[in-house]
């Protein structure tokens, strides 16, 4: 039996699409959240609102600026992306593709959002396995943040808990990629590439890991077959 309701942080890419299309097969109502915050990659808005309207959800844009912030290649154009021939380049440590405490901020706004409409479990994307540099997708974080979210909102007062769902947690990208086909998700308007264009670049560590998960399903990326249908490569 599905739960009443959620909201999903739903940037548009492989993992939150996927996280959404899992939403939908538990919940009678899902809310996919998207952040405008500055992002070099405009274009994954707009790309998320199709798949939301394709999959006809009430998405929902909240607009902030982490580019006041500073310190991420995703934020600020003046730091250039790292770009590697191959996934084993990719060094250790937070990348400069981290943006500051983002999905803590994300995860604050969503709670305050779904505060006020009664919703009690936030879905996200998160996962480890393929990038275990990023300190705000690790399991430790989200639990953390569950019980901030639950001392200071009135979930304090009323004992009705809010929850942060991660269901892809220990999942390699691959097999995120499955389970969202086996849901019956279509990619091909997710993008991933942090170059902020519609064709990935192939080089950044989100194109390299993406198109590993791909190759190890054996299956053409969506998104590759589409702009291969309208000629764009």
């Amino acid at each position: 039996m599905k739960s009443k309701e959620s909201t999903v942080l739903f940037s548009g890419g492989i993992d939150s699409l996927t996280a959404l299309y899992w939403a939908l097969n538990r919940y009678d109502k899902v809310y996919p959240l998207t952040f405008d915050y500055g992002q070099r990659n405009q274009l994954e808005i707009s790309m998320a609102r199709q798949s939301a309207s394709r999959l006809k959800v009430p998405q929902t844009i909240l607009t902030i600026d982490l580019g006041q912030i500073g310190g991420s290649s995703l934020t600020d154009k003046n730091l250039p992306l790292p770009n590697y021939e191959q996934l084993e380049e990719i060094e250790d440590g937070p990348p400069s593709t981290y943006v500051p405490f983002r999905n803590g901020i994300f995860l604050a706004l969503a709670t305050a959002w779904a505060e006020v409409k009664g919703i009690r479990e936030i879905v996200c994307g998160f996962n480890v396995v393929d990038s275990p540099h990023y300190p705000d997708t690790q399991e430790e974080f989200v639990k953390a943040m569950e019980r901030a979210i639950n001392q200071g909102t009135t979930a304090f007062f009323t004992h009705e808990l809010m929850k942060i769902i991660t269901p892809f947690t220990n999942l390699k990208k691959s097999e995120i990629i499955k389970e969202g086909l086996s849901l019956g998700a279509n990619y091909s308007y997710s993008l991933s590439c942090y170059s902020g264009t519609e064709i990935p670049c192939q080089k950044c560590s989100s194109c390299l890991l993406r198109q590993k998960a791909w190759e190890e399903l054996g299956i053409k990326d969506h998104l590759i077959q589409r702009l291969e249908k309208e000629g764009k490569i």
